[in-house]
């Protein structure tokens, strides 16, 4: 763990230097070179800083992967604002309410979000300390049209903001998570030497830019000097094509997407030996499913991630290298520090389940104007350092592999005993018949709770009564399912987290029914 502080605009500068004529962007119509790519990053920067943006500068932006927003995120940066991705899953009043909170002047947004949320911007167009400037390549050339190419050599401090990330949220605020420049230079150094990245490294973004699962590759692949494709939206097929074309070597893929991959019929087709390392991370990955990447597709092996955007909780697994530890999510990265906790705080021992806590180098500032949440989610060790608390629960071998089990908020309570959904999705997951299971938990009169499942059928119809039957005669007593619904697709994130609050509001519909 380097403790030197490089801003990740001084790789750019360094990249545009070195590379010049090599590729920085492209998504398969517009490609820039890295000396191109500088010369839009810099006029942007040089716009948003005439446009008087703040002495905190935040700029927000609201649309789908593509290189104008690339090109905006990396031009805000430059211009030493916090860039704000936000969600496009949130609804209009929560995206209101994210852009009020997090103090942005500048909300640049896509034409097909602009159809959206237009009307709940109207009030900005009378505020001459806001803008909105659409985000399409007429727009944004237009915007920064009178400004010159030059470098503005803002001043850049390690504790100044680099982006801030706003957490799923019902009802409410979501939370901002506040990521410094200085988090976002170790991330990008453990990254680059880690996994040997350099102005040959390419990568494909196909997850969102307001995912921390997106940024920490792709920022580093590009202060490598490498070269980025951006999809506006994944497609397994399509992924498969453009891998063969542009030979990536650096990948982070969900669980979701891995599975799509590798039920394309073009897979078996494909070239994929460029491929230097796989990343996965944001949802589990099931201990089959990682036995089947590597299986058939082994290059560049697998490296699995569990953390949180938060910072703190830092585990890896290098699958290809322990493939007896499949099932867990590795070892704690170094220079991170892991404890397990009971509710009343107390360290627990090894083997022993509770939440997870962590420390690293590696943390976010807080949650933004949240005081209070964000020392709700805090564990103070006997040494006075500050843990972030995961909200997941687990438990780790003597080798110190994790083994998650649960969202605490998820932990089915029946019959005052606790039932992992982990457990019992193992065992549906053992069916051949099954490509996806979920559990949740919902009322029941007697227990207090019952445990659900949800399945995706692989194919063919599913036997449901004979599945219950078969995974209920494998669970305790107390764990049994009291229901098996078929689910032709699992409500997903645009991160492939599996949205159980949703699954939770069926399975009542299904009970009311009933």
């Amino acid at each position: 763990m380097t403790n030197i502080f490089k801003d990740f605009d001084q790789y750019l500068v360094e990249g545009a230097t070195t590379n010049s004529d090599r590729l920085a962007l492209t998504d398969g119509i517009t490609s820039l070179s890295w000396v191109e790519m500088d010369a839009y990053v810099n006029q942007i920067a040089q716009a948003l800083i005439a446009k008087s943006i703040g002495p905190d500068p935040k700029v927000a932006a609201l649309s789908a992967n593509s290189i104008e927003y690339m090109l905006v995120f990396f031009g805000s940066l430059r211009a030493g604002a916090t860039c704000v991705p936000l969600s496009t899953l949130a609804s209009p009043a929560a995206t209101l309410a994210m852009v009020e909170d997090s103090g942005a002047k500048i909300l640049f947004l896509s034409d097909d979000y602009a159809a959206q949320f237009g009307r709940h911007f109207e009030n900005w167009e009378n505020r001459p300390d806001y803008h909105i400037v659409r985000l399409n390549p007429a727009s944004l050339t237009a915007f920064m049209a009178e400004y010159p190419a030059v470098h503005p050599k803002v001043n850049i401090e390690p504790d100044h903001g680099f982006n801030l990330i706003y957490s799923s949220g019902t009802t409410g605020v979501p939370k901002g998570i506040m990521h410094d420049r200085r988090y976002r230079s170790r991330e990008i150094a453990d990254m680059c030497g880690g996994f040997l990245m350099d102005q040959r490294s390419r990568t494909i973004i196909s997850t969102p830019l307001y995912s921390n699962t997106t940024l920490f590759c792709l920022l580093s692949v590009m202060a490598a000097g490498g070269a980025a494709y951006i999809m506006p939206k994944f497609d397994a097929d399509r992924f498969l094509k453009i891998a063969g074309e542009f030979r990536p070597t650096h990948q982070i893929l969900v669980p979701v997407q891995y599975d799509r991959i590798l039920s394309s019929p073009q897979f078996d087709t494909t070239d994929l030996s460029s491929f230097h390392v796989k990343f996965c991370t944001s949802a589990p990955l099931a201990a089959a499913k990682k036995r089947e990447i590597l299986d058939r597709w082994p290059a560049g092996g697998l490296v699995e991630f569990y953390g949180m955007t938060e910072g703190g909780v830092s585990f890896i697994l290098l699958a290809h290298e322990h493939p007896n530890h499949l099932a867990s999510v590795g070892q704690p990265t170094a220079g991170s520090d892991v404890v397990i906790l009971d509710d009343q705080g107390q360290i627990l021992p090894t083997g022993a389940k509770g939440e997870i806590a962590g420390w690293s180098p590696k943390m976010m500032r807080g949650y933004h104007n949240q005081a209070d949440a964000t020392e709700e989610t805090i564990w103070i060790a006997p040494d006075g350092r500050r843990f972030q608390k995961s909200g997941d629960i687990g438990w780790m071998d003597d080798e110190g592999f994790l083994f998650l089990l649960d969202r605490k908020k998820d932990v089915i309570i029946s019959g005052g005993f606790n039932i992992y959904a982990s457990d019992l999705e193992d065992i549906i997951m053992q069916s051949q018949s099954v490509r996806e299971a979920a559990v949740v938990g919902v009322p029941d009169e007697r227990w207090g709770e019952t445990p659900v499942a949800f399945v995706e059928p692989r194919g063919q119809q599913l036997d449901v009564p004979s599945l219950l039957t078969s995974v209920n005669k494998q669970l305790g007593k107390g764990q049994r399912l009291s229901a098996i619904h078929v689910i032709e697709q699992l409500p997903r994130s645009p991160i492939g987290k599996i949205l159980k609050r949703e699954l939770r509001e069926i399975a009542v519909q299904f009970a009311d029914k009933n």
